[in-house]
């Protein structure tokens, strides 16, 4: 079995990897996401025209949340208490797009990527779903880690291009 695997045992099962012999120390993430929007929808939501109501408001609540329930969605994913939750939203012109960006930060024994990925995730999907009346083939892409602080790593950044 590979050593590098964590999360399986010797047998091959999957379980959740045991912290409590760590040390809390402060983490945070920064992650985003985008999503393509049709001229339609751009200008629809340039307009503030979204029939289902506050489109930014929508998104920013759906991501908040679901960066507190990350543990509930994805299985291996300890469960933190999160001690701050920053959610951008932009509305890129050139790009056509709108951009989340989610930070998220603890104190914690384990790493808190995981929920920024998630809150950008779930926010991106909200805007779909309020966006999906007037075009259901908006595109969401470029979700990724851009940050991580804390921990035995320090902090890593990914070279951006």
């Amino acid at each position: 079995m590979d050593s590098n695997l964590t999360h399986l045992n010797e047998k091959g099962d999957m379980f959740i990897v045991d912290i409590s012999e760590k040390i809390s120390t402060p983490r945070e993430a920064l992650a985003e996401g985008y999503i393509d929007l049709s001229v339609e929808a751009f200008d629809n939501v340039k307009d503030g025209n979204i029939k289902k109501g506050d489109l930014f408001a929508a998104a920013r609540f759906a991501a908040i949340n679901a960066s507190k329930k990350t543990s509930e969605l994805i299985p291996l994913c300890h469960l933190l208490s999160l001690s701050n939750i920053r959610i951008d939203i932009d509305l890129c012109n050139q790009k056509r797009a709108i951009k989340i960006t989610a930070l998220c930060k603890t104190n914690a024994q384990t790493g808190v990527e995981m929920e920024a990925l998630t809150a950008v995730s779930i926010g991106l999907l909200t805007i779909y779903d309020m966006l999906k009346a007037i075009d259901p083939f908006l595109t969401i892409n470029s979700i990724r880690l851009l940050e991580k602080k804390g921990g035995k790593k320090g902090i890593l950044r990914r070279e951006t291009n």
